[in-house]
């Protein structure tokens, strides 16, 4: 199982080229994909997005969040801020999902790398 994050998914979905949009179409093809809760609704936060691309994404893989997961995903947040480095709340949350659920993630946006230097976050660029 492997997770993606939104911009390798909207690069799928827009039907870019690059390693990511390669590792989601396979992962996706093996139904080894898997889309954290924070993609989800970011993906949906579109307002473009089409009726045929939510079903498509509903289609994907999810699990729900664990007990603890607002607090572990804020400590988190906190380690990365310590250092002094970009630490956006929905990468938190995506990176904390990870975590829990022991997911590499396929990633475009270089910030995860914060995430990964304070934890155990296995980073797929």
């Amino acid at each position: 199982m492997i997770a993606a994050d939104t911009s390798s998914m909207i690069a799928f979905l827009e039907g870019d080229r690059g390693a990511d949009v390669e590792q989601v179409r396979g992962a996706l093809g093996a139904d080894q994909l898997v889309l954290p809760p924070p993609v989800f609704t970011e993906l949906l936060s579109d307002p473009s997005i089409g009726d045929e691309v939510v079903e498509q994404l509903r289609a994907i893989r999810r699990r729900p969040l664990g007990p603890g997961y607002w607090e572990r995903a804020g400590r988190l947040r906190a380690a990365v801020l310590r250092r002094k480095r970009r630490a956006r709340l929905g990468d938190a949350l995506i990176a904390q999902f990870c975590l829990d659920n022991d997911l590499p993630l396929i990633t475009r946006d270089g910030d995860f790398r914060h995430f990964a230097a304070v934890s155990d976050l296995l980073v797929i660029p």
